[in-house]
């Protein structure tokens, strides 16, 4: 809720094991708080199985699943078939980018090649591997780094987890705000904001929703 508050456009739920894991209930808890269309609401994942994907993202009425394991390009798909919103998630470098839209991702998510480590992968490996328009960057961006990312890739959004906490699990506001601001003017002085381009806290929930414009800024919620 501080993450929407502070500019974020969407919220990520990691149930994942990791530092930052939450669970259904805890997540069911939040969702039912948030306004109707406020935020992206993703369920992040990592190994899960396909159905257990798609069985809590829609009894949560999340509105998006990211895959952030071993996937493959058949269980990417069913779950594509399945839920509103699916982001595959994969280290630079890794030869399935240019594939995943393909398999049924709606978005490609490019991390370093150990996610939640904070470090900054090599923004050249993920030039022109998949539709800027269906990017989303990640891997150790902060609000000191993040607008060069947009610069240089011109992506449909950000992702940020470690770069606005003040320790594992727990955010950092003013963190959360530079970052948001950061990448909100570096898009505009990109030209990546029209009109309809979302510039408060949320996005539209029903079939005509913006997710189009850019940037998110993917908060990871523990």
């Amino acid at each position: 809720m501080v993450a929407l508050g502070l500019g974020a456009n969407a919220l990520g739920f990691i149930f994942a094991p990791s530092p930052r894991q939450v669970s259904v209930r805890a997540v069911q808890q939040i969702v039912d708080r948030l306004p109707r269309g406020e935020a992206m609401t993703v369920g992040v994942f990592r190994d899960e199985l396909p159905h257990k994907v798609v069985e809590v993202v829609n009894t949560l009425g999340l509105r998006a699943a990211q895959l952030h394991g071993h996937e493959s390009a058949e269980q990417t798909a069913w779950v594509a078939e399945r839920v509103p919103f699916t982001i595959r998630a994969l280290p630079a470098g890794h030869p399935g980018i240019a594939r995943a839209v393909s398999h049924g991702a709606s978005a490609v998510l490019v991390d370093s090649d150990s996610p939640g480590s904070g470090r900054v992968f090599d923004w050249r490996l993920a030039e022109g591997v998949v539709d800027p328009g269906r990017l989303i960057v990640s891997g150790g961006l902060h609000a000191g780094n993040v607008a060069d990312a947009v610069a240089h890739l011109r992506p449909f959004g950000v992702d940020v987890c470690s770069g606005v906490e003040a320790e594992p699990g727990r955010k950092d506001p003013q963190k959360v705000r530079a970052f948001v601001v950061a990448a909100r003017q570096e898009a505009l002085a990109a030209g990546l904001d029209d009109d309809t381009a979302r510039t408060d806290d949320g996005t539209d929930d029903d079939t005509d929703d913006d997710t189009d414009s850019r940037p998110f800024d993917w908060q990871e919620q523990a």
